[in-house]
């Protein structure tokens, strides 16, 4: 054979890239072991289950000849092969399936399986529906929450505007000390309080912001004729109660 010209067309066509030849090794490489799968999968023995799976598979596929027994008692009877089962044909035309138990489980283990499967998906259900229901409370209680909050911050300003509002009719009347510490706001800057002052702190402190807002707001009224909601002073009580819707916000809405 003469040698290529490396200056022709066959030399010029063919793939230089590099890394080329080391792909080609790769995808030979991989054929090669794939063939070789291939034979010892052929090469390889058998077990006696596969063997015994084969044949009956086999079997089971093939029909009933004359030589069974069963058969040709059906044939006496009348039957003929592919015709459905019963007097009047109303029966089964394949045979019942063989259902082959091949693991090493007693009988009733399978029946056990599923019913263990289906206790532990209803408590899997049961968890989330528990879960579901704490995630609902959790949110109600969340709601009730802020909204009793919002509630206590709308009295805490309506307590201040009170304790504004009576500080200025109790000035005005010559009053130099609120009837109760805390009908009056108290100043930025306090004092040292003696021991007295702290034991009225404590009572008032027992006292919840509503209840010190019902209190104040008919000391209002009673006193100085004032409605807090109103934001008007009457000449008297008959003009107040004449006037004056009521003692609390929910009647001036």
């Amino acid at each position: 054979d003469e040698e290529e010209d490396y200056m022709s067309d066959l030399f010029i066509k063919q793939d230089v890239r590099p890394g080329l030849p080391m792909v080609r090794r790769m995808k030979e490489a991989i054929q090669k072991e794939e063939k070789q799968k291939e034979a010892n999968e052929k090469n390889r023995q058998k077990s006696l289950k596969e063997e015994e799976k084969e044949r009956r598979d086999l079997v089971l596929k093939s029909a009933l000849g004359h030589e069974n027994k069963g058969f040709a008692l059906l044939q006496k009877m009348g039957y003929k092969s592919g015709q459905a089962l019963g007097k009047s044909g109303e029966g089964i035309v394949e045979p019942i399936p063989l259902n082959i138990k091949t693991g090493r489980s007693g009988l009733g283990h399978e029946e056990l399986k599923k019913r263990k499967a289906e206790e532990k998906l209803e408590n899997y259900r049961q968890k989330l529906h528990m879960k579901k229901q704490a995630n609902e409370q959790a949110a109600d209680q969340f709601r009730v929450r802020f909204k009793n909050k919002q509630e206590e911050r709308k009295m805490e300003g309506d307590l201040r505007k009170s304790q504004r509002a009576c500080q200025q009719l109790d000035t005005q009347k010559d009053i130099d000390v609120p009837k109760e510490t805390w009908y009056w706001l108290e100043p930025e800057e306090e004092d040292k309080k003696d021991e007295e002052d702290k034991e009225d702190e404590c009572t008032s402190s027992d006292l919840s912001i509503s209840e010190k807002l019902h209190i104040l707001t008919a000391y209002l009224r009673e006193e100085h004729f004032y409605c807090i909601w109103c934001g008007t002073t009457y000449e008297d009580s008959e003009d107040l109660s004449s006037n004056c819707p009521g003692d609390s916000a929910a009647a001036h809405d």
